[in-house]
């Protein structure tokens, strides 16, 4: 038998393709050629194949060898395909088992002496795999924890190519290796921060709990020292944890990015990129492998952009499709990636570059058209996308010595997001969504639950006067329904609107 197949995964962002590996020998010049559109490091997979053969006493055909990549059409990448071009080129001539290497997925780089290296993006591999009807998959020992995260598919681990083959029905010498580990820093386990260390902004407080119950982007602007950065950071402890597939999919961005995943993480992710990243860095890319940026690693989490200001204008307009679309595609020549960008937006803004427009007992520097350029990062299209515009003032000794004996703590609020997230999801069991912030404008508008006039008239108003765009009234109506769920009623009363619309554009009714 001169011809062996096997499966490999090609991923394309979180989106895998299964490539069938095809080796077949011919009596002409011994060569070894891989074809099938692949990579500069698929090509020098020929090397590392016969080294790690050898050294795992493994003898490679002395014939002419061709190994093709299934479909051609598909771009593929990275060193995963090692273990399955090698598996597939050894059982052309060995005596290894043609059913059960057809039937088996491999994935993982080789070593040149034999043993199988970690390679990234295994967990979306897998998932690929197994939804695609795989029933076994072969990766490194360093990525067996993580292979088995997914269900109803057989993880083998191996350690070195020898290990892989004698699963095979090949009869060679056990070699005794080392499996390689997973290349790890110190890792730190981060406490949930404690609500109730913020003080003095109850005001605050309540709307970052109104944005965690329905899933709302936020706006806070203040000067230096108000307590943004400390708001944002409590904004995950409160969130309800993550389910079984949200999990998974978080998990798998972070294998896609290199992390170590041993288990899945329960907690929303937060993302803090610094002001001075680039869009690629926000949104993704790459030239050959398309990463997923901080948009995607936010995915069911908060995206916080501390001093949003300082950000490039064309770097914050990079956010409008994501925050509409909850997906984000990234095109290439020849691919297009798409990874998930259903996030959270947290924006925190100084009034001033100094950070004293405005502050009582303090002086501002800054010269007009600093302000206005300032502040002008922020663009309409943007502001428009954010349900609640948060303003923040320094507090003062007195006060916060003062305050302390009512403050919300984070497991109190959390009872509070989790119990109106639970009303949300009742009340929209037989739609798409199951949160207020998802929920499209026209249902909203003019479904079974749309409102009477009487209740809408403050928001009419604002609308007609032009102080609020149709995308804003939506979205007020939005906060206002998560308001109505957090004081436990059935439907928004006119206070719910009007506070709703003052959280959006400081107006009040």
């Amino acid at each position: 038998m001169t011809l062996a197949r096997t499966w490999a995964v090609a991923l394309t962002g979180l989106e895998g393709d299964l490539v069938e590996v095809e080796a077949d020998l011919s009596n002409q010049t011994p060569d070894f050629h891989i074809i099938g559109l692949p990579d500069k490091s698929l090509g020098e997979a020929v090397q590392r194949i016969h080294n790690a053969s050898a050294n795992c006493g493994l003898e490679l055909p002395r014939r002419r060898l061709t190994v093709n990549l299934s479909p051609a059409s598909l771009p593929k990448h990275g060193s995963s395909f090692d273990v399955a071009i090698a598996i597939a080129a050894l059982a052309t001539q060995n005596a290894l088992d043609l059913v059960s290497i057809a039937e088996t997925v491999h994935i993982g780089e080789l070593g040149l002496d034999g043993r199988l290296r970690p390679v990234p993006g295994v967990l979306p591999a897998v998932l690929a795999a197994a939804r695609m009807g795989m029933r076994r998959v072969v990766v490194p020992h360093a990525n067996e924890a993580e292979a088995r995260l997914v269900e109803g598919i057989e993880v083998i681990g191996a350690v070195a190519l020898g290990d892989v083959a004698r699963r095979h029905g090949a009869r060679i010498d056990d070699r005794d290796l080392d499996p390689v580990p997973l290349p790890r820093g110190v890792e730190v386990v981060v406490p949930i921060p404690e609500l109730a260390e913020v003080i003095g902004q109850r005001d605050a407080v309540e709307a970052l709990i109104a944005a965690a119950a329905g899933g709302h982007h936020l706006l806070m602007s203040g000067p230096p020292g108000a307590g943004k950065t400390m708001l944002a950071a409590r904004l995950p402890g409160i969130l309800p944890p993550l389910d079984d597939a949200a999990a998974l999919e978080v998990a798998s961005i972070r294998s896609l990015c290199g992390d170590p995943v041993d288990t899945l993480t329960r907690r929303p992710p937060l993302e803090s990129p610094h002001h001075s990243a680039s869009i690629a860095a926000l949104v993704g890319g790459g030239s050959r492998v398309v990463r997923p940026g901080a948009i995607a690693r936010a995915t069911h989490g908060v995206l916080f952009l501390d001093e949003v200001g300082e950000f490039a204008p064309s770097v914050l307009d990079a956010l409008r499709q994501p925050l509409e679309k909850g997906r984000i595609a990234i095109h290439r020549a020849g691919v297009t990636a798409s990874f998930p960008a259903s996030f959270q937006l947290i924006l925190a803004t100084n009034p001033c570059p100094c950070g004293n427009y405005g502050v009582r007992a303090a002086s501002c520097v800054c010269p007009p058209m600093a302000i206005r350029r300032y502040l002008g990062r922020l663009s309409g299209p943007l502001l428009d996308r954010v349900d609640i515009e948060l303003g923040l003032t320094r507090v003062s000794v007195a006060h916060a010595a003062s305050i302390g004996a009512d403050a919300v703590t984070t497991d109190a609020a959390a009872a509070r997001v989790a119990d109106a997230r639970a009303r949300a999801a009742f009340r929209l069991r037989e739609t798409e969504w199951s949160v207020n912030a998802r929920v499209s404008g026209p249902w909203l508008r003019e479904g079974p639950l749309a409102l009477a006039p009487v209740v809408r008239r403050p928001i009419d108003v604002a609308l007609h006067r032009g102080a609020l765009t149709l995308r804003g009234y939506d979205r007020v109506l939005r906060v206002a329904w998560t308001l109505c769920d957090l004081a436990g009623r059935v439907s928004p009363t006119v206070h719910d609107i009007g506070r709703a619309l003052f959280m959006k554009k400081g107006i009040t009714t």
